[in-house]
């Protein structure tokens, strides 16, 4: 009798060092995510100063933050976490306005020397046609 209780005993206690561990060696999916306004460098370069706040908000999306205090002032930000938080990145630009015009821009994205937008990367796949 004593012996099959410390036999039932051993069991229960490796069986549970062997679920316990495997909590720690899998560990649970975990979405991508993304918060505000993804405002690329293409975007960015279609706004140019001496444009109407219409104009702007057309470009680059409603702002994320329209502070009350400062009504000339649009803020976009944008944060990326990857799922496994590895990769955290996070964008900033504002803009500023005189009464209902665009005065000046500042981001922590760069544009080219020109001002223009990168050219955008295009791949041409072909489809095979069916067999008929």
């Amino acid at each position: 009798m004593r012996l099959m209780q410390l036999r039932n005993l051993t069991v229960t206690a490796i069986f549970s060092v062997f679920t316990l561990s495997a909590c720690t060696l899998f560990a649970p999916y975990r979405i991508d995510i993304r918060q505000g306004n993804d405002v690329d460098d293409a975007m960015l370069a279609q706004v140019k100063p001496g444009m109407t706040r219409e104009q702007v908000r057309f470009a680059l999306g409603s702002p994320l933050v329209a502070d009350a205090f400062h009504s000339d002032r649009w803020d976009y930000v944008y944060r990326f976490k990857a799922g496994n938080g590895n990769k955290i990145q996070q964008r900033a630009v504002s803009v500023f306005f005189v009464g209902d015009k665009l005065v000046r821009i500042e981001a922590d994205i760069v544009l080219p020397e020109n001002g223009e937008a990168p050219k955008p990367v295009t791949r041409m796949i072909e489809v095979p046609k069916e067999k008929s």
